[in-house]
């Protein structure tokens, strides 16, 4: 990479400061230009900028000569006052060097590509960046301090090791190794394996840190549903009638309950219909509450003579019986009395749903593995060692299934990656990083 890149690594609009930062073998030539001398390396210093006799601003100016930066280029920052003009002024200053203005992710794909970070530990970047809630947080702290490296790198150990045994037996056949050093190999194998289905089947907490906890409300029309989702949200999200058949759509509102963020949704009510479009909200409804992490089902236990009680229900569903200050509720229905115009009933029921989200995402050790991308590599790799281990007397054919692991496992943290692999992964990372 032999250009240089530029963008403003805060966000566009008014504000006190705003920084920019520079990347490339010609960051030196442009801090000299514009504020005359470069500063002592990692020291901030106020410099006066101009450009072409025409004054920019007075700023904060930073050097970081390679290898000791973000991407193990020279590196610099002006810090600048915050209006909108200053920096567009800076930016066209910068143009008119010559430097370009980096594409989306192009400041940490550098740092991947000069061995500053691996493909994990950027992803971790991305995540950080994007992180609305403590959950978030702390879980794109962990990737970016190289949990997930850590990890790959002590399973890719472990098959180098194993791979070691096999290649012994198919390589050097007629030397004096012991009779069984191929089956050596197969308690790591078969332990290796173990972990990798693991990791790759806690990917699905990590998307719920990430994505949000999905809870879905269900329940007949007139339940209550739209009523809860505004309690719960504390404002007008849902349109609220006595008109059955109302929600006709998805209504998605995203909270934070016990630092993490959980998306709860308001469905169209559960009945058969000959209407097309109530049909189609009654399917969408029921798609949405299968990938959901916790159904909450509102049956009208006081104000319907004849309520339906759901009947797929699944274990950690929560049944309200909902209307309770009407009156008089019908006996024998399960659930637990509620009404939405309660303080005391919606903060209770806050609580067990802050119980189940924080029980279902915080319990025991973080994940490792976080995205997609990481659970289909790690279920890639234990689907290869399985079949290492199926092929036990075939011993060449266990030792390439070894190495075609260890490529997948490579792939996590970037080692081998297709370039169009990267290409995605860096373009959803905003500008100036």
């Amino acid at each position: 990479m032999t250009d240089t890149i530029f963008a403003p690594t805060t966000a566009p609009g008014r504000a006190a400061v705003a920084v920019v930062r520079l990347s490339g073998p010609a960051t030196a030539e442009a801090v000299r230009t514009l504020s005359g001398r470069l500063p002592a390396a990692r020291r901030a210093s106020v410099r006066r900028l101009a450009h072409a006799g025409v004054e920019i601003d007075t700023a904060l100016a930073l050097w970081f000569p390679a290898p000791a930066s973000y991407t193990g280029e020279d590196c610099a920052e002006f810090h600048v006052h915050g209006g909108p003009a200053v920096v567009a002024a800076l930016l066209e200053a910068l143009a008119s060097l010559g430097l370009r203005l980096a594409e989306p992710g192009e400041f940490t794909r550098r740092a991947f590509e000069h061995g500053k970070l691996d493909l994990a530990q950027a992803e971790g970047v991305a995540d950080l960046v994007d992180a609305e809630t403590e959950g978030q947080r702390r879980q794109a702290l962990d990737q970016l301090g190289g949990r997930l490296s850590e990890a790959q790198a002590r399973w890719r150990d472990g098959l180098i090791r194993a791979s070691a045994m096999l290649e012994a037996a198919v390589d050097f056949p007629d030397e004096e190794l012991p009779a069984d050093v191929a089956r050596r190999a197969r308690p790591i194998l078969e332990i290796l394996a173990d972990e990798l289905e693991a990791a790759a089947a806690d990917v699905a907490r990590g998307e719920q840190v990430r994505e949000g906890f999905r809870i879905a409300l269900l329940g007949a029309p007139n339940a209550g549903k739209s009523t809860l989702l505004n309690a719960l949200a504390k404002r007008e999200a849902a349109i609220v009638s006595a008109t059955p058949g109302t929600t006709r759509d998805i209504i998605e509102v995203p909270m934070v309950l016990g630092g993490y963020k959980v998306v709860i949704a308001d469905t169209a009510g559960l009945r058969e219909t000959v209407d097309e479009i109530e049909a189609e909200g009654v399917r969408r409804a029921e798609a949405w509450a299968e990938g959901a992490g916790l159904r909450v089902w509102l049956v009208d236990g006081y104000g319907d003579p004849e309520p339906e009680v759901p009947a797929s229900l699944r274990r950690g569903d929560i049944v309200l019986l909902t209307k309770r200050d009407l009156g008089e509720g019908l006996e024998g229905l399960p659930g637990e009395p509620f009404t939405a115009k309660s303080p005391n009933d919606v903060a209770w029921l806050e609580r067990a749903l802050t119980d189940t989200v924080v029980e279902a995402l915080a319990g025991g050790e973080p994940p490792a593995a976080t995205r997609l991308r990481h659970r289909d590599l790690l279920g890639e790799a234990a689907q290869r060692l399985r079949h290492a281990l199926a092929e036990e007397e075939a011993v060449e054919l266990a030792a390439e299934d070894v190495r075609l692991a260890a490529r997948a496992l490579d792939r996590i943290t970037g080692r081998i990656d297709p370039e169009d692999v990267l290409g995605r992964i860096f373009s959803t990372f905003c500008i100036g990083k």
